[in-house]
């Protein structure tokens, strides 16, 4: 069984058992969280497509850590006009596990 929820303005697609890094959330490491913005729900054949979401539909998962990406440039330049800008960026995640999806297809339950 496996869902597409959006969290962050991102979508991510996950079954249980899955380790993603979303974007930041404000929860502690061991905290359960729940996604309720849940857009499809698939197991097998049978597929659950919301209009918007899927009613019902809810994403579990453990938040395992709190972390950052690696740095990356950000270099800003325009040509023959001495304008150069440079700076460096990191962004929050938050790595979670997916404990379980409900609802669905016939309502069937993956915990």
């Amino acid at each position: 069984m496996y869902a597409v929820f959006v969290t962050g303005g991102k979508q991510y697609r996950a079954s249980k058992g899955d380790q993603l890094e979303i974007e930041k959330l404000p929860a502690a490491a061991g905290d359960e969280v729940e996604f309720t913005d849940v857009l499809m729900i698939g197991a097998g054949g049978n597929v659950a497509v919301g209009r918007p979401k899927v009613a019902g539909g809810k994403v579990t998962a453990k938040v395992l850590a709190q972390g950052r990406t690696d740095k990356v440039s950000v270099i800003k330049f325009r040509r023959r006009t001495t304008y150069k800008r440079m700076g460096t960026h990191r962004q929050s995640f938050t790595l979670v596990e997916i404990t379980g999806i409900t609802g669905g297809p016939s309502g069937t339950a993956a915990e």
